[in-house]
């Protein structure tokens, strides 16, 4: 059982610690680093989820109970932060919001998509693909709302959700998301030549995606906010996929559904969490520290989870 985990897990996280590696010993520069997100971002991902939202079942897909199983967890996890932090380590409302959004963004793409497709194959991810088709703007709307409503100074509610929807909507991520709907739905023949191209940028996707975000997080630091982000990992990595499973299960959804959601509310915040947090000017120190240490103990819990599914 424990090999057999091993071969799930560390394949993922030997290819983060190498962009990690790379980046520290100064055999890859800071600048190359840069290139290879923004290829996986703006062309491999999102021909990898095109091709996931053209072809999946939708109605099976964005079951209800799927959404409600999964975001009831993660907005759960987002109020028990924001309290946490401003009540127990004393942060502005403001900043506060910014923290608990941290356990509400899981990396879903980088890390819950390669995890999952290694451990239940890529034929039982329709509702990894929902999950990652919704993300963003759930989380974001939730963030936002609460932002505006706890805040008492900087853009006001209108402005700010004017510039969320126009990045949204400029998002290659979400671009390739609406036009695999658009195809789905309508039932638009591809040529074999566009599937084929589309086929070889979506498999560079994730390995490409993985070794970035290893470069990427050596610019955080855990020497500041290590109170919050313990916080955000023990919420993120534990309390989450537990009540996920916990609500998943009373909703009777089918074991392989559960085992697919549940996974993937284990994996460690995204770097949407500092995105958010910049957009804001809030609690930027803890918000890079959530993602760093979340994602360092994501190597053991999300294993620790592989074995009670």
């Amino acid at each position: 059982m424990l090999v057999e985990i091993l071969n799930i897990v560390a394949p993922v996280f030997i290819v983060v610690g190498a962009g990690y590696a790379a980046v520290r010993t100064g055999l890859v520069g800071v600048e190359p680093i840069d290139h290879l997100m923004k290829f996986a971002i703006t062309f491999a991902i999102p021909c990898l989820l095109f091709r996931a939202t053209s072809t999946i079942d939708l109605a099976a897909a964005f079951d209800w109970r799927i959404l409600v199983a999964y975001y009831g967890a993660a907005v759960t996890g987002f109020v028990l932060v924001y309290f946490i932090a401003t009540r127990g380590f004393k942060r502005r409302p403001g900043e506060g919001v910014a923290i608990g959004f941290a356990a509400l963004f899981s990396n879903l793409v980088l890390l819950g998509l390669p995890i999952s497709e290694r451990a239940w194959g890529v034929d039982t991810m329709a509702p990894n693909f929902a999950l990652v088709a919704v993300n963003a703007p759930i989380c974001y709307f939730v963030g936002i709302t609460a932002m505006e409503i706890l805040r008492a100074d900087g853009r006001n509610a209108a402005d700010t959700l004017r510039v969320v929807l126009t990045a949204m909507f400029r998002n290659s991520m979400m671009i390739g998301i609406g036009l695999g709907f658009i195809v789905n739905l309508g039932g638009i023949p591809l040529p074999a030549a566009l599937l084929a191209a589309v086929d070889l940028l979506a498999r560079a996707s994730l390995p490409v995606a993985l070794f970035a975000l290893g470069g990427v997080l050596t610019r955080y630091t855990l020497a500041k906010s290590l109170g919050e982000a313990s916080t955000v990992a023990t919420v993120s990595l534990l309390l989450q996929p537990a009540l996920t499973l916990l609500i998943a299960t009373q909703l009777e959804l089918p074991k392989q559904t559960i085992d697919s959601i549940v996974l993937m509310a284990a994996v460690a915040p995204g770097l949407n969490a500092y995105l958010f947090a910049s957009m804001y000017n809030r609690a930027l120190g803890a918000s890079a520290s959530s993602v760093l240490l979340s994602t360092l103990l994501s190597v053991f819990s999300v294993s620790a989870w592989l074995v009670i599914l």
